[in-house]
């Protein structure tokens, strides 16, 4: 496997990264019966901000994406989404340990919501993320960053 690098995004992987989540979300939301191709891309058009997403590659191939912003109260982790081709392959992991290691993040709450089923929640518990609450589509989770 190639080396993994994060480098901030800009304008121009909107499309990239909005194609990324149709494909991510596609077998979730397709069970959940909510998955709508433009819907699903246009939701990520909608929150994109540069600013807060890194691009995730493996040697020159683009491969997944992440979003981490500031709350005033700690921070919150979205579109994290790596293509199915690289899934199960210990890259999450590796990303998640960057960003939750960082030390401004320690002390600090991380929240995330992933969709009911995902394969994703056994990543976060295994971070020590916990369900907060949850509704018919969504699980929202936490946790509190070790110092």
């Amino acid at each position: 496997m190639d080396q993994i690098t994060l480098h901030r995004s800009d304008c121009s992987d909107v499309e990239t990264i909005a194609n990324l989540r149709a494909i991510v979300l596609h077998d979730d939301l397709t069970r959940l019966g909510r998955f709508n191709e433009e819907r699903v891309r246009q939701r990520f058009r909608d929150s994109f901000d540069p600013n807060h997403t890194w691009i995730i590659k493996a040697g020159p191939r683009f491969i997944g994406c992440i979003a981490f912003k500031t709350l005033s109260d700690g921070y919150l982790l979205e579109h994290f989404y790596i293509h199915p081709d690289f899934q199960g392959k210990g890259i999450g992991s590796q990303v998640l340990t960057y960003f939750l290691k960082q030390d401004h993040v320690a002390g600090k709450r991380v929240t995330l919501n992933v969709l009911q089923g995902s394969a994703a929640i056994r990543l976060y518990e295994r971070f020590g993320f916990a369900v907060d609450r949850e509704d018919p589509v969504d699980i929202f989770m936490s946790t509190v960053v070790d110092s």
